[in-house]
Formats: C-alpha cells, sequence, structure tokens
C-alpha cells in the first residue's frame, strides 16, 4: 500500500513514526482546546486537496461534537449510522462512539475538551481505526499527560 499523503507540516506541527511497520503514522498538530476542531477540518482538508478519498477519513471529537455529527444526528442514529457504513465521505464521531467506527486510513482526532478519560480511552481507539494515518490535534502536554507518554 503506498504512504498515506499527510497533511503539510508546518512549523509547529511534529510527526512521530510509530513503532511498527504496519502501525500507522502518527501526527501531532498543536492546538488549543478553542482551536483543536478548526486544527482537524484544516487538516481534512489537506487530506482531500492532496488526493485522499473522503470515505478514508473519520474525526473524532473528544469534546462538543463537530456540527455536522450534531446535524446529522438530529435526523436519527440509524441515518447518522447508515452514512458512516456507506463510507462514501468523511464521518464524524464523538469520542464515546469510536469504538462503533469501522477503521479509517485516516483518524483525525480533535481534542477538543472533555475529560481527561475520555481524550484517554479515544486516542487508543483512534489508533486502532487508523489504517495509514492518525492526525492528533490539540494540546501536545495534554496530550501526553493523557497518554502517559509521548505521542
Amino acid at each position: 500500500m503506498p504512504a498515506a499523503p499527510a497533511p503539510s507540516p508546518s512549523s509547529t506541527s511534529s510527526t512521530v513514526s510509530a513503532p511498527e511497520a504496519s502501525a500507522p503514522q502518527i501526527q501531532l498538530v498543536p492546538a488549543s482546546v478553542e482551536g483543536a476542531l478548526d486544527a482537524a477540518e484544516e487538516a481534512v482538508d489537506l487530506l482531500l486537496e492532496s488526493g485522499r478519498a473522503p470515505g478514508d477519513v473519520l474525526v473524532i471529537t473528544t469534546g462538543d461534537p463537530h456540527p455536522w455529527a450534531a446535524h446529522e444526528l438530529s435526523f436519527g442514529a440509524d441515518a447518522y449510522w447508515a452514512q458512516h457504513d456507506a463510507g462514501d465521505d468523511v464521518f464524524y464521531a464523538a469520542a464515546a462512539d469510536v469504538a462503533r467506527a469501522e477503521q479509517r486510513s485516516v483518524v483525525v482526532v480533535a481534542v477538543n475538551g472533555g475529560s481527561d478519560e475520555s481524550a484517554a480511552t479515544a486516542l487508543p481507539l483512534a489508533l486502532s481505526r487508523a489504517g495509514a494515518l492518525l492526525i492528533v490535534c490539540g494540546d501536545p502536554q495534554r496530550i501526553n499527560a493523557v497518554l502517559g507518554a509521548g505521542v
């Protein structure tokens, strides 16, 4: 499988290779709690502009849900998850629902609030759902503290 296109690195982002060859690459995009969702949106835009198919991308939020997810859930959980199962567009899910999400090539996590427990649960699940690339947008100190080790 060819390497996953990653968002263009900026002076504030860092990329860390995962320890196993088959494990996804991990990219950390530093952002405040308030800016994490915007950073995740920018990462998604860069992925799509670089040729990544929309159905390859899963976005997870640890705090408030993404506005798309909130809107789509207003039509009911069945319709919302049917869009996930179709796999033809970027899908946005809350950290609490990550266990239900299937693997996608790229998973973007916006650490946009929520409890440390929510983030601590979501990040390993997100890693298990990422086939090629995991992008984590948030406060690096909080992410490292939550994980107990560096990302």
